[in-house]
């Protein structure tokens, strides 16, 4: 992409007859493993169980990145198993030297057991540790290890960690390879169930940092006529095309994307970047592999490259005058990056590695990107000012929205911290039982406030649609009366002032209209509460009220209410079994009964055999009482919370539900069309 081509060193990685039992470092024991897994493998829900299926993935991928495996296979099996393939050296089988026991098992049945320790098995090597797959055996109820090397091939099989035989061999071989077959322990894992979407978005990621390796997924849990499900990651173009993927739908700010790759003091660096017309910032940082989720030195190196290019590029065009400079949040808008090094001893925080701690990853990264950054704004001279443009108007909106932020906390501050006139405040003042309901409309409002728990639950009541935050910078966004509401209502400012810890409410509900504009406002809100508020959702503050749609209604005091199509159905159904056991209708009765119940459900109220049911079109149709009882109750409610799984993917999804480009919107519609239920127009 015109930067500038660094030659790589040479592979000086030892051949499969040096890497042996010698290589096996021993360090400690198992069992704190199953005493406290958290501590392995970050937690016991969906992260901890797929961060099982990245430790055995590690440790193949190290063996593509040493150059010894060209082909990696996942496949989920039936109940509840997991197969991880590959065609590297296999794992040494002779007996060890420390333990006397098979390498194989020394491997799996002992942490800190692996070829990472400074034997020269692996130059750079993502699991760390040494404890991946040893862990995911102490977590596993049953574990199988298949290893072929020496034209032999030999099997073992554990449960909890624990062998059931000795390393035996099962037959003869003419490849190479380990496969590992697993089951996660549901003394564990509450919950074992894999996600096909993750696994795939993990496998494209790595055969985008691991170039010329295959890497397949195949889900074999269920018998599919014509086969299982089978997806192959193959990419020669490294990060410049996981960059191109990352921006695909977005509108580019120039036309190369800038890639560099260089190697300084024994550091491998490989980075890609790209500008779009979008206002967020996104970038990934990998070490040896493994995607570093708060980043780190590499990043930190990066990031003062890209500001010092950038500030110096300004200046030789003449768009910076005097003392001005461009920060690194203006240099960054806009910006989609990717950061990868390979390095010999990372220092990771934490056994999930989320963060590279190495210094000397910080000097190399910055050397690469700014000699690779100089190179291409010499080559690309209309895409380097087109980026400094970019920088530049960053920095006037940058000033603009801080004036903006100003105004509205000094507003606060000399109203003495006055709260908008329209919320209806809780006596608390506590924010972990407080909660803030952000009501659609006048009417609901004035319903919810009396509804309400008045010690712990406030009512802020929000008029109209709120301003569409996806197409407005930030000062633009706070002239509008309903946003600086929100914003003094929460009392931790906004965007790059924003403070989590001052948040006076620790549950915020968004809480709508079961109707088309319901749905609108709630995505408008979402969408706020992402750009503006992300570390809401990340601290699980943020909730959707889940009011009822039908009252089903008995006689005077039996009043029943359902919140999907199907448990209306139900409760009808239950209801109509009961009176048919009270007594023995005649035929014409339940002639009646039944044409009563095929009424059509759409009407706003309808009658089964004595039973009304109301379907509710609006939060303003329910008497306080109701909306007390069926959501807003504590005791009684169903609050849906809002999580990030995927931030890359639901930042995708908002420019193409609430951006300004119409094509990727209308094919996104047309795409899920047949899969909306129940649309009310």
């Amino acid at each position: 992409m015109g930067s500038k081509k660094v030659s790589m060193p040479k592979n000086t990685q030892t051949n499969s007859s040096d890497y042996g039992a010698k290589d096996i470092q021993v360090l400690e024991g198992l069992e704190p493993v199953r005493k406290r897994p958290g501590m392995y493998i970050g937690s016991t829900g969906p992260d901890g169980l797929h961060h099982l299926v990245w430790e055995v993935l590690d440790n193949s991928l190290d063996e593509a990145m040493a150059g010894f495996a060209k082909n990696i296979e996942i496949t989920l099996l039936p109940g509840n198993r997991v197969q991880v393939a590959d065609d590297g050296r296999g794992i040494p089988i002779e007996k060890h030297p420390q333990t006397k026991k098979s390498t194989l098992e020394t491997v799996l049945t002992v942490l800190h057991a692996g070829g990472k320790f400074g034997s020269g098995a692996y130059k750079v090597s993502g699991g760390l540790h040494g404890v991946g797959v040893s862990v995911v055996n102490a977590l596993s109820i049953y574990l199988k290890a298949e290893v072929s090397r020496d034209s032999a091939k030999y099997q073992q099989e554990y449960s909890r960690g624990k062998p059931k035989y000795q390393v035996k061999k099962i037959g003869t071989s003419r490849q190479t390879g380990t496969t590992i077959v697993f089951e996660p322990d549901p003394e564990i894992f509450k919950e074992i169930k894999f996600d096909e979407k993750r696994i795939l978005q993990h496998l494209r990621q790595q055969a985008y940092l691991t170039s010329g390796v295959k890497l397949t997924f195949v889900d074999a849990r269920e018998s599919i006529k014509g086969g299982p499900e089978t997806y192959t990651f193959y990419f020669e173009g490294g990060l410049a095309s996981y960059v191109k993927y990352l921006t695909n739908g977005a509108v580019p700010k120039h036309e190369n994307i800038f890639y560099a790759k260089g190697e300084k003091d024994g550091i491998l660096v490989e980075v890609a970047m790209r500008y779009t017309e979008e206002f967020e910032i996104y970038e990934e940082g990998f070490a040896n592999n493994i995607h570093n989720p708060e980043g780190g030195t590499h990043i930190t190196g990066f990031r003062s490259a890209l500001t010092r290019m950038l500030n110096d590029c300004a200046k030789k065009n003449n768009l910076l005058k005097g003392e001005e400079a461009l920060t690194g949040d203006d240099v960054r808008e806009g910006m989609t990056a990717v950061v990868s090094v390979k390095i010999r001893d990372p220092q990771f925080e934490g056994q999930t590695k989320a963060k590279l701690g190495n210094p000397e990853a910080k000097s190399a990264v910055e050397a690469v990107v700014a000699e690779g950054l100089a190179d291409f704004f010499e080559r690309n001279p209309q895409d380097a000012r087109a980026i400094a443009e970019k920088s530049l108007l960053a920095a006037k909106a940058r000033k603009a929205a801080k004036a903006a932020r100003q105004t509205v906390l000094r507003k606060g501050i000399l109203e003495g911290l006055t709260l908008p006139g329209k919320l209806a405040d809780c006596s608390s003042r506590d924010p972990e039982e407080s909660e803030l309901y952000l009501v659609e409309g006048e009417s609901a409002g004035g319903s919810a406030k009396q509804a309400r728990d008045r010690r712990f639950q406030a009512i802020l009541p929000l008029r109209g649609k709120i301003l569409n935050v996806e197409r407005a910078r930030l000062d633009k966004i706070l002239e509008s009366k309903e946003i600086r509401a929100l914003v003094i209502a929460l009392g931790a400012a906004i965007a790059e002032d924003f403070d989590i810890e001052k948040v006076r409410y620790q549950r915020i509900v968004i809480m709508t209209d079961a109707d088309v504009d319901g749905s609108h406002i709630r995505a408008l809100l979402l969408t706020l509460f992402y750009r503006y508020f992300k570390p809401i959702i990340e601290r699980g503050y943020l909730y959707i009220a889940q009011p009822p749609l039908y009252s089903i209604q008995v006689g005077k005091s039996d009043i029943r209410y359902a919140y999907t199509e199907e448990e209306k159905d139900r409760i009808v159904a239950e209801i109509r079994k009961l009176k048919s056991e009270k007594a023995v209708i005649s035929k014409k009765a339940a002639k009646k009964a039944t044409q009563a119940a095929e009424q059509e459900e759409s009407a706003e109220m309808e009658k089964v055999s004595g039973v009304n049911i109301q379907r509710y079109k609006g939060l303003g149709e329910m008497n306080p009482d109701q909306l007390w009882i069926t959501t807003m109750d504590p005791a009684n409610r169903i609050l849906l919370q809002v999580t990030i799984e995927n931030a890359k993917e639901a930042d995708r999804i908002f420019d193409i539900l609430m951006g300004d480009e119409v094509l990727p919107r209308k094919k996104f519609i047309q795409t899920h069309a047949k899969s909306v239920q129940n649309l009310d127009i």
